[in-house]
């Protein structure tokens, strides 16, 4: 008599069986959750990203402008492509300017061919995975979406999403 009494140590079904429903009302809970925030760091690195090369179209065209990069008439002073940021172009600099601007003390002043790189490499699109951005030239009409070679004057992305606040991305 003493054994029926007697109680196994363990989890019954019942008690498996109601944990089990719980873990999974809270793992769904998190899923939404995880993929806003998912989208939310892609859309901060699109920002970034479309920032940087921003940046660096609006140095080419500041030394444009200034006459130390030699430019294409027709140009209005921008890169012709993406490509011109990485791989730099060259510029004639006093070599005081060229110190100052690494922090160096100047010395004699003489003109030097110094090559200024405005990208390390072209960002990556984190919409759409890869680096091909879309491109919009200064000739083009401002809702183009075709992009007429002459110039790069500014960019978006190619993917056709829509951002947590309801604009589209190709709209930054």
């Amino acid at each position: 008599m003493a054994g029926l009494w007697q109680r196994k140590k363990g989890f019954t079904f019942i008690e498996m069986l109601v944990t089990l429903t719980i873990l999974a009302i809270l793992a769904a809970s998190v899923i939404p959750i995880a993929k806003t925030a998912l989208k939310r760091e892609k859309e901060i690195e699109l920002r970034r990203n479309l920032r940087l090369i921003r940046e660096a179209l609006d140095a080419y065209k500041k030394l444009a402008d200034e006459k130390k990069i030699e430019v294409e008439e027709d140009s209005e002073g921008y890169p012709p492509d993406l490509e011109t940021l990485v791989k730099g172009v060259e510029i004639k600099a006093d070599q005081a300017e060229s110190q100052r601007l690494l922090g160096q003390p100047p010395s004699k002043s003489s003109s030097e061919k110094k090559t200024v790189k405005f990208l390390r490499r072209i960002p990556r699109d984190p919409m759409t995975g890869s680096i091909e951005w879309g491109l919009r030239s200064y000739q083009d009409k401002p809702d183009a979406d075709d992009w007429g070679g002459e110039n790069v004057y500014d960019i978006y992305t190619k993917s056709p999403g829509t951002a947590l606040d309801g604009t589209k991305y190709r709209d930054w």
